[in-house]
């Protein structure tokens, strides 16, 4: 069995966590670079991941707080899907991402950090992204800061119209 590390994490996980709920928070504030909020949709938003795995890390969480993806109407999965596929085509243009990890992770006991509020993780990848650095340094490198990553990725985001 291989086991895969993941040290960077340890910073979210012993973090104090905020009160409330981030992805119902962050889009009612106008603090959008702030925030990393890239996109604002008609029933979900596009935000950056602040402990990323990969430059690029995006998440797309619907208005509607819920834990469950069963309850989200036909509607907002669609324009889930339709974001997905536009950020996969942003990010492969702008980082020239080779390939992605797109998914869900629904539960505490799968993995999810934020449960109680489903989201969708964009991760893009790149041939030798996981190399001898989180392998025998215990350590990510992330090539471009988040601020940095935001003012590259907000003005393609914004085009969207879905």
């Amino acid at each position: 069995m291989e086991k895969m590390w993941a040290p960077w994490r340890m910073e979210y996980i012993r973090s104090i966590k905020q009160e409330g709920c981030i992805f119902c928070d962050k889009p009612k504030n106008d603090t959008d670079r702030e925030d990393l909020l890239l996109y604002r949709g008609e029933n979900c938003c596009i935000l950056m991941n602040l402990y990323p795995y990969n430059n690029g890390h995006i998440m797309i969480a619907p208005y509607e707080h819920t834990h469950l993806m069963e309850s989200l109407p036909a509607s907002t999965l669609a324009e889930i899907m339709a974001l997905a596929q536009e950020s996969m085509k942003i990010l492969r243009a702008e980082f020239r991402a080779e390939g992605f990890n797109l998914g869900l992770n629904e539960g505490a006991i799968a993995g999810a950090g934020i449960a109680e509020h489903i989201h969708f993780h964009i991760v893009p990848r790149w041939a030798g992204d996981t190399n001898f650095m989180p392998v025998t340094g215990h350590a990510k490198v992330l090539v471009q800061g988040l601020k940095e990553s935001y003012d590259v990725l907000k003005p393609h985001f914004e085009k969207i119209t879905l």
